[in-house]
């Protein structure tokens, strides 16, 4: 098995480098010339904006670094009451920079300094970063920072870049949850931290070939011993009920030893309302309608540790254990849902109607444990990474489904139906990763790795129906269904930096082997594929002001887990979901061509093929008068668009934020209730977002922020999506030192922000109109302890198979 993948995939490089012992060095001063003692001066790479070193200035304003490795470097200066100073610096020799001197913050209050700046925009070779580290932004939640992100939309208990789902990371470590539950962890943790945001839209081959787009969350890096830690919590109030959530996080570094963990809680029940129309089509004539009033309370608790500890052997060895954990226990993970529907003849007299209750309870354990090993050479910049992973996810749930069958104006039902449904699903995963990265003189780096990972699942459902009041498995739905994969991957890359040009390339090629057992039918499915990854990525700075950038990127979306089981999961009498065991990866191709003017205004245009994705589709079964929710590949889905960003000052005290994008998506999917006839949906769309950031009192502790979506009708699938649109308005105030922050919020203000879907093609005739909680009011907090000048330094596990647990989106 090595010999075939290895065989496709052979890299080889000569080089050569030398070292020499040179220092940075430099004097920090106020504007009398007098220095500035224990000022902090960090060091960052120019190309990535990635931390490199730190250390604080001594008695007499001096500083130096030794052990740079040639390369072009960013230094920023800083030190409480003072504005931040920033030195670029091309270092390929022992350099002694000019005095730096730091000027007096003018805006003071009771001695206490609060710094308020707008967040920046940068455009890199690969990437866009935000940084939010120090501005207004600073004091918010995470998610909140993700809804002022550009080319980031928040929405509709959804997280998309240009109409797809981004993988999270945090530190180039993949948060590896389901997208509510990323969305719930994010909106529990405080962007006290927070550095930038990096938002890759192709990202480069060191990233795993699965997913989209690539949302990495830096935060800040610690310079000095101790310990901080906070606590923070927030309340929304939906039109049906409360939401909460809670958490807490701590920070110790000493000499040898980091440590991080961070617990939160959050509580809530969230409240849906449908209203479901079905037309049954038998020649082009509507034979029966059903109209369906549905109501489902979700009521959820999860809890998420996040946790890890490095350990310095010595200044070349680092060995770091990391832990990730979502615990949602049967107590507080229960969803009632209440269904009328009335069945109406072709005449559209009601015949009967049906009431379904449905009572079910989850509960789940999704523990994750990392091992990594660093080792850095003599060389500055050469390093070699180790990592072992383990994950355990255990689901379990069951459902009680009780239906009652009534003739109109009677109250006493004809007929009844009870069943029950137990379904679990147990997955290990066990990965193992090599990384080494090698800087080539002072403006080239290469980088080359390999990982292994072994997947195994155990889903098993068992039905059981109720007859005369007895209960009996129902065998033709009930199952077991074994999966197992086996995924070898290598990638290299390299980049380099002229004057003017940028240019990075990547390949990495991926070999998987699956087997797929039903162990009800003894039918087992094998498959096997080996898949290339190219990237390219090239930028050209114009001059100060102006960029061009292109790149290509090919990528994969596999099946998630639980998109692969063949059960029919019954959600009422007529209403089940289910899942294709042979379902093909999805593969895309992406180019970019991007052009940035005046640093702030860029505009984008992108090209996106998706061949065989893969999609739940809603399919109406007209003879047996069956919905079906099936997870099944569609042909392929074509998109393109050009996209508008700027983020600007408008006055000292009023920051304006504008993306849109004006789009073309295709979809081409199979009727697989008309003889698999393959259809074409399309449409132009538009939707754009405007965010005023506006800053009041001398000291610019108070601000606020007015955000405008608007989203135009679009196609997903065989479906069209209504428009949407809705107006947020957030207060956020300072307090005691920078210490305490406290926010007051109002989501939607006008209740505009619901939607309706309608797939109507051939004899498939299905319109949905939804009303979720979403005008929201808000309030938040959070309060800093202990030596609040430090900088945490938090992991999380990077593994795209962990990220295949749940589906793409709830």
């Amino acid at each position: 098995m090595f010999k075939k993948f290895f065989s496709y995939f052979l890299f080889v490089i000569s080089l050569s480098s030398y070292s020499q012992h040179h220092v940075l060095s430099g004097v920090v001063t106020d504007t009398n010339q007098n220095p500035i003692s224990y000022s902090n001066v960090v060091v960052y790479n120019t190309v990535d904006l990635s931390f490199v070193a730190g250390t604080t200035s001594g008695d007499d304003g001096a500083f130096k670094f030794e052990n740079l490795k040639p390369g072009s470097y960013t230094l920023k200066i800083s030190y409480m009451g003072y504005e931040e100073a920033r030195r670029f610096v091309n270092f390929d020799k022992s350099i002694r920079l000019a005095t730096i001197t730091l000027n007096e913050l003018a805006e003071t209050l009771d001695d206490v300094t609060v710094i308020a700046k707008r967040p920046t925009v940068t455009r890199l070779v690969d990437r866009t970063v935000f940084d939010v580290e120090n501005s207004t932004l600073s004091n918010t939640n995470v998610l909140d920072v993700l809804k002022h992100t550009p080319g980031v939309l928040v929405h509709n208990e959804s997280i998309t870049i240009k109409n797809s789902v981004p993988t999270i990371y945090i530190n180039d470590r993949k948060v590896h949850l389901s997208m509510s539950d990323v969305q719930q962890l994010l909106e529990g943790t405080s962007s006290t931290n927070i550095k930038s945001i990096e938002v890759i839209t192709n990202p480069p081959a060191k990233y795993e070939a699965e997913g989209g787009s690539v949302i990495n969350i830096i935060t800040s890096k610690s310079i000095l011993p101790g310990y901080n830690g906070n606590v923070f919590g927030n309340f929304k109030q939906g039109s049906e009920y409360p939401k909460y959530a809670f958490g807490t996080s701590h920070f110790f570094k000493d000499n040898k030893l980091n440590a991080y963990i961070n617990y939160s809680i959050n509580p809530r029940k969230d409240y849906r309302h449908n209203t479901e129309y079905v037309n049954f089509i038998e020649n082009g004539q509507n034979i029966t309608s059903w109209e369906t009033d549905f109501q489902r309370t979700r009521e959820t608790s999860n809890q998420n540790i996040n946790g890890n500890i490095d350990y310095e052997v010595n200044k070349n060895n680092i060995l770091s254990l990391s832990t990730s954990m979502l615990i949602s226990p049967r107590e507080n993970a229960k969803t009632y849902v209440n269904s009328n529907t009335g069945v109406f003849n072709s005449s559209n007299s009601l015949n009967y109607s049906f009431n379904t209750l449905n009572r079910m309870v989850d509960e789940i354990f999704n523990m994750a444990f990392t091992l990594d090993y660093v080792h850095k050479f003599k060389k500055e910049g050469e390093k070699l990474s180790l990592s072992g992973h383990h994950t355990n996810y255990d689901f379990s749930s069951y459902q009680d489904v009780n239906t009652g069958y009534f003739l109109p104006n009677n109250e006493v039902p004809f007929r009844e139906n009870k069943f029950q449904t137990f379904a679990s699903q147990l997955i290990t995963l066990y990965t193992g990763q090599l990384d080494y990265e090698l800087p080539i003189g002072s403006r080239a780096s290469f980088e080359i790795g390999g990982k292994v990972s072994n997947i195994s699942s155990e889903s098993i459902i068992n039905q059981f129906d109720f007859v005369n009041g007895e209960k009996t498995e129902d065998l033709e739905n009930s199952d077991t269904f074994l999966y197992d994969e086996m995924n070898y991957a290598a990638y290299a890359s390299f980049s380099k930096d002229w004057e003017q040009w940028s240019m990075k390339l990547g390949l990495r090629s991926e070999y998987t082997d699956i087997t797929g057992t039903s162990l009800s039918t003894n039918a087992q499915n094998e498959s096997d594929y080996l898949k290339h990854f190219p990237s390219v990525y090239v930028m050209h700075q114009l001059n100060e002001n102006n960029q061009l950038y292109l790149s290509y990127n090919k990528r994969i979306y596999r099946p998630r887990y639980s998109d692969l089981n063949p059960f029919k999961y019954y959600l009422n009498d007529n209403t089940y979901r289910t899942g294709d065991p042979n379902l093909k990866p999805e593969i895309d191709d992406i180019y970019t061509l991007g052009y940035t003017f005046n640093k702030n205004y860029t505009f984008e245009a992108y090209y996106r093929y998706e061949n065989d994705p893969t999609l739940e589709i809603t399919f109406q079964d007209n003879d047996n008068n069956i919905i079906k929710y099936v997870n099944t590949n569609i042909d392929n889905n074509i998109s393109y668009g050009l996209d508008f960003t700027t983020y600007t000052p408008v006055t000292n005290r009023w920051n304006i934020y504008v993306l849109s994008s004006v789009f073309y998506d295709e979809n081409q999917f199979y009727a697989l209730e008309s003889d698999n006839e393959l259809l074409k949906n399309e449409k132009w769309s538009f939707y754009g977002q405007v965010i005023h950031y506006f800053s009041f009192l001398k000291d610019k502790s108070l601000t606020a922020d007015v955000s405008y979506l608007y989203i135009a009708p679009t196609v997903f699938g065989p479906t069209d999506v209504s428009e949407r649109h809705g107006l947020d308005i957030n207060f956020k105030k300072t307090l005691w030192n920078d210490k305490v922050t406290v926010s007051l919020g109002y989501f939607d203000v006008f209740n505009t922000q619901n939607f309706t879907t309608s797939t109507k093609y051939l004899n498939q005739d299905v319109f949905i109109k939804s009303r979720l909680e979403n005008r929201l009011i808000s309030f938040a907090f959070n309060y800093k302890f202990g030596n609040t000048h430090l900088k945490r330094n938090e992991k999380q596990i990077e593994l795209e198979e962990r990220d295949r647990l749940n589906p793409k989106s709830n």
